[in-house]
């Protein structure tokens, strides 16, 4: 059993600083790294859980995918709000639920390809990872939002408690949900629940460390900060994310209708029935912007001496 521990811990210790080391490199690669690793956290968190990996620890029992990779996952979404915003936040809640549906769904399709013959690959429950997917999907936004309760300036509470509220919360959070979306309703229920909550307390105190260490020192960077937002800012964000869908796709519609056009002098003819210039009527309605050039045939036609086209 010590042998497990020892690898148990050497794991969190490991994926915990190499979530939060690949966020420190964004303002020298962008995000995109950082982003990627969260895929491919995702999808190893997926497989352990379909796969039902434990570890025995003084008669806790630890799933291997929510103790290392679930962590892993929750620490690198919970520092990308606090420093990038709920912009960047949003991209990696996206992520992070997007390969969590691809993946039972690809592993449920290669057992109706080819049976048998995928023995090895874990077999996906359709309730657990159901459960799995809308509870990430809560626990992102949760943290997001307990952040800025705890940040509240009336509050007075200090960087570290506030950190460790949060966590431990999404991390509560996240077990009543799971528990409760996977286990409702089966004789074991509430005896998963209590040891669920148990571990979710360790795992939470082990995590706070590292996740406060690294909130501290990038704090302390120049041109980084800690910035206090509106509890809700995470949803406002997603609110204008459909705001600006629905104002793309209109501009869309507004282009791709028919649109009156003078036969002579090619001018457009508006909605309230005035005529404008092709070149005003499309960056009005668009963010498109003109240059003026010459082409080829008009080239030969008006300016047949300069040959601008002939080299």
């Amino acid at each position: 059993m010590a042998t497990q521990v020892a690898i148990l811990i050497a794991e969190s210790i490991t994926f915990y600083m190499i979530v939060l080391w690949a966020h420190s490199l964004r303002k020298r690669f962008g995000h995109a790294h950082f982003y990627a690793l969260l895929g491919g956290l995702t999808v190893i968190m997926s497989w352990l859980t379909d796969a039902g990996a434990k570890v025995q620890v003084f008669g806790m029992t630890f799933m291997i995918g929510s103790a290392v990779f679930y962590t892993a996952l929750l620490l690198g979404v919970f520092v990308v709000y606090v420093f990038d915003g709920p912009r960047d936040t949003r991209i990696a809640i996206s992520t992070v639920a997007g390969v969590s549906i691809l993946v039972p769904l690809v592993a449920a399709l290669l057992y109706f390809q080819m049976g048998a013959d995928l023995a090895n690959v874990p077999m996906p429950s359709l309730r657990t990872n159901t459960a799995s997917v809308v509870t990430t999907l809560i626990d992102m936004f949760f943290l997001a939002m307990a952040w800025e309760y705890f940040g509240k300036p009336n509050l007075g509470i200090k960087l570290g408690l506030r950190t460790f509220l949060t966590l431990l919360g999404v991390m509560w959070l996240d077990g009543v949900l799971f528990t409760t979306g996977a286990f409702a309703g089966s004789p074991a229920y509430l005896s998963i629940m209590k040891a669920t909550l148990l571990n979710r307390l360790v795992i939470s105190v082990t995590a706070l460390p590292f996740l406060y260490g690294y909130l501290h020192w990038q704090s302390t960077k120049p041109g980084i900060q800690i910035e206090n937002r509106p509890v809700l800012a995470i949803l406002n964000e997603v609110a204008k994310m459909e705001s600006e869908l629905i104002r793309a796709r209109n501009h869309i519609d507004h282009l791709s209708r028919l649109l009156p056009i003078c036969s002579i002098c090619k001018k457009i003819r508006d909605d309230r029935g005035h005529w404008h210039q092709v070149e005003a009527y499309i960056e009005t309605h668009s963010k498109a912007e003109f240059s003026h050039s010459i082409c080829p045939e008009c080239a030969k036609k008006h300016y047949p001496e300069y040959d601008l086209y002939d080299h």
